[in-house]
């Protein structure tokens, strides 16, 4: 069956078998099979389910694809890649496959809108190092491939996504902290998230958050909070249509130089305001060789300096 799909280093699949064979699946149900029964299968062989699972879903028929239909036709397949990650010996190869069917976006949207997608929040925390990377990629790959889907997903359902997200910046897990601290800057700094930007950075406690994450015990989990926390001072470029400076979202920016800060926000500020400068001007003053950061740096600590109170 691989080879039939597949073809080999000397030759390519026959086009005709590939629709037969591809047709079969579909109809016998052989490919929800392979899948629930993974777990059965020898090493060697769930690479070869895997290979020739995404063989299949990148095959198109002009500008048709087929398993993509098929899927969408039959979602459960996506949810048992998805609940792989609850069993050792097939998450990774579920891992693999699932990440092909995301490349689609109508299996993407699939997943985003399901119930079944609030499960990422748990599959990324496992103990298992490899396991958690694995779904952590995966996640990762869904909310930042498609992104106007990915946009119009958040908006939907913000309270939800940032209510589960926040855990994750709460870990006990090093890398997943640090992993979400940095996806979180991502997604508030692509331009077709600006509405979730705005929101964002609109909360009060979300600020309160990204200064307690800036002295954090991690000397790299305090360096993504400074980017998060430096977001709010690039929601001005972002509101002229200017290019961003940074492909790494410094959320403490956006907090800070945002011509759009609400009043709790500039309060919290202002409260802080002598603190927030000492403490940044002492910020990883290690870092003598990363210009952009220092440069980054000085223009928060500016304006911050440059806060005052709004004249009623």
């Amino acid at each position: 069956m691989k080879e039939i799909l597949c073809g080999t280093t000397d030759k390519e699949p026959p086009t005709e078998i590939v629709a037969q064979l591809a047709q079969e699946l579909y109809n016998s149900g052989l490919l929800v099979t392979l899948i629930a029964n993974l777990q059965l299968i020898d090493f060697e062989g769930k690479k070869d389910v895997s290979q020739i699972f995404n063989n299949i879903l990148r095959r198109q028929i002009g500008t048709r694809s087929p398993t993509v239909e098929y899927i969408s036709a039959h979602p459960h397949i996506l949810f048992m890649l998805l609940k792989g990650y609850e069993t050792p010996l097939i998450a990774l190869r579920c891992g693999i496959m699932l990440r092909e069917c995301i490349r689609h976006e109508p299996l993407a949207k699939i997943i985003l809108f399901s119930e079944q997608f609030r499960d990422f929040f748990k599959y990324v925390e496992m103990s298992t190092f490899d396991i958690a990377s694995d779904a952590f990629a995966t996640f990762k790959d869904l909310l930042t491939r498609h992104k106007l889907l990915v946009a119009d997903f958040l908006e939907q359902n913000y309270d939800t996504v940032f209510e589960d997200y926040e855990k994750l910046l709460h870990s006990e897990n090093y890398v997943t902290k640090r992993q979400s601290l940095k996806l979180l800057g991502e997604l508030i700094l692509d331009r077709h998230n600006f509405a979730i930007m705005t929101k964002y950075i609109s909360k009060p406690e979300n600020l309160k958050l990204m200064m307690n994450l800036l002295r954090d015990k991690s000397p790299n989990i305090q360096f993504e909070a400074f980017h998060v926390f430096k977001v709010r001072s690039k929601a001005a470029p972002l509101l002229f249509g200017l290019r961003i400076v940074t492909q790494i979202a410094m959320s403490w920016k956006v907090f800070v130089a945002s011509p759009n800060k609400t009043q709790p926000i500039v309060e919290i500020l202002l409260k802080n305001q002598p603190k927030l400068i000492e403490f940044l001007s002492n910020f990883q003053k290690e870092r003598t060789d990363d210009e952009q950061f220092t440069d980054e740096k000085n223009y928060l600590i500016k304006q911050i300096r440059d806060l005052r109170k709004p004249t009623a």
